[in-house]
């Protein structure tokens, strides 16, 4: 990407487990007010690098950088101000209700603020990710899709908090979508572009091509734990790559206005004979 001084960088990132190496040699730069989505096939390594950039596990190889500094040098305290994650699954052993889940987010680095303020981020959080009526459910009697959008709600919690301390901020999702319906895909999707139009750099992983190059500024192909392209979806995205990584024969196409790509899979029906 082509920013100066992205907030977030890694170069040559690896990591090995269990002696096989899941990521190799990545290098990405999350840039201020761009979303930056990450694609590729089960397996390919979408997460795992995720989980590296958000420091939840340490690289065998290679630098990560956050607002300029190494990432082993921030202290945790600073690192929950500068960056907010939603995982793909999140487990909860005990009775919360919505509200509390969503309160999580602004727990500890929300300390400074005053408490009417705390309470108000919460509740703008619950309600941008279209829970706030469910507030005073116990979050186990949710729906899958329900919970995933609670989920949202604290990490829009947390960055908010944050941004009392960090000026420049970073934002991950990972498969944020998987459990909802169309209409509530695309506010999550939506949500995320208005905030990355507030400067904040965001990452996303994603397995809908199509919503992929909708959303995305910057798109990350990732294969067999290997970035093997990214740059803007409509010159990323072409039919000997789909070939490649999803091991699928279809064509891309093009819509008149603003000339992304897009995928019918129905091409990939058998035609009838002739």
């Amino acid at each position: 990407m082509s920013e100066a001084n992205p907030f977030l960088s890694g170069h040559g990132v690896s990591f090995v487990a269990d002696g096989r190496r899941l990521v190799t040699d990545a290098n990405l730069e999350l840039a201020g007010g761009t979303t930056t989505i990450l694609i590729g096939p089960n397996g390919a390594g979408k997460s795992t690098l995720l989980k590296l950039l958000t420091g939840e596990i340490k690289p065998a190889g290679g630098e990560i950088r956050i607002a300029g500094e190494p990432f082993a040098s921030v202290p945790a305290w600073r690192l929950a101000c500068l960056r907010s994650v939603m995982a793909q699954h999140a487990r909860l052993a005990f009775p919360f209700s919505v509200y509390e889940v969503a309160s999580l987010g602004v727990d500890g680095i929300g300390r400074a603020l005053s408490r009417q303020r705390r309470e108000a981020i919460v509740a703008e959080s619950l309600a941008a990710a279209g829970v706030i009526d469910l507030a005073g459910r116990r979050y186990q009697t949710l729906s899958g899709g329900e919970q995933q959008r609670v989920q949202f709600a604290r990490a829009l919690c947390q960055l908010e908090a944050g941004r009392s301390v960090a000026e420049r901020q970073v934002l991950f999702l990972d498969e944020p979508i998987a459990s909802l319906d169309l209409c509530h895909q695309l506010a999550l999707l939506d949500m995320a572009r208005s905030i990355a139009a507030r400067g904040v750099a965001v990452l996303i992983v994603l397995h809908d091509l199509n919503l992929a190059v909708t959303y995305a500024d910057h798109l990350v192909v990732m294969d067999q734990g290997h970035i093997i392209a990214q740059g803007p979806p409509a010159k990323t995205l072409d039919d000997a790559l789909l070939r490649q990584v999803f091991k699928v024969d279809l064509t891309l196409s093009r819509a008149p206005a603003p000339g992304l790509p897009f995928l019918l899979p129905q091409q990939h029906r058998a035609r009838p004979a002739a």
